[in-house]
């Protein structure tokens, strides 16, 4: 049991780690990328990147909870837009962190979600988990349906 739980703060201490490189490779390429985005020196880099984790754990939910018919209704793309809300935040509060404009930490957010999406294709960590599960006994017998005559009654249940 205790064996169980160092192994569980291990994974999310190394999935915290991976969320602070994503975001310093996404706001070090952005800043690279556009004039738009500058940082004074590597200790205000070091605290972008640590409010804009903290952020994003504790204020970027809540976000998401008060602009969920927003983000439902541009198909997540309002995500970005909130990505976006998070860096000015951290804006506001880090004084050697410069955004030019909405559209440079909406640029930003760009960069972060693509470095991280980049990342984890590599890597092969998925977020998303689809599972099928068949409730009840099967309708053709003991080998499964064989596809011909499915009602509307099947069983059949997916869950993402």
């Amino acid at each position: 049991m205790q064996e169980q739980r160092r192994q569980k703060k291990q994974i999310n201490f190394l999935k915290l780690l991976q969320s602070w490189i994503l975001i310093a490779l996404g706001v070090l390429l952005a800043s690279s990328l556009s004039d738009g985005v500058s940082y004074d020196s590597r200790g205000t880099f070091v605290l972008v990147v640590l409010l804009v984790s903290l952020f994003n754990l504790v204020i970027r939910p809540v976000l998401i909870l008060f602009a969920l018919p927003f983000v439902v209704f541009t198909f997540g793309l309002g995500l970005v837009v909130i990505n976006a809300l998070v860096l000015l935040l951290v804006e506001a509060v880090v004084p050697g962190f410069h955004l030019a404009s909405f559209w440079s930490a909406i640029w930003v957010a760009i960069v972060i979600s693509f470095v991280s999406l980049v990342a984890n294709m590599l890597m092969g960590t998925s977020r998303v988990k689809v599972s099928v599960k068949r409730t009840g006994p099967p309708k053709d017998g003991p080998h499964g349906s064989t596809g011909k005559n499915l009602s509307s009654k099947d069983d059949d249940v997916i869950d993402i």
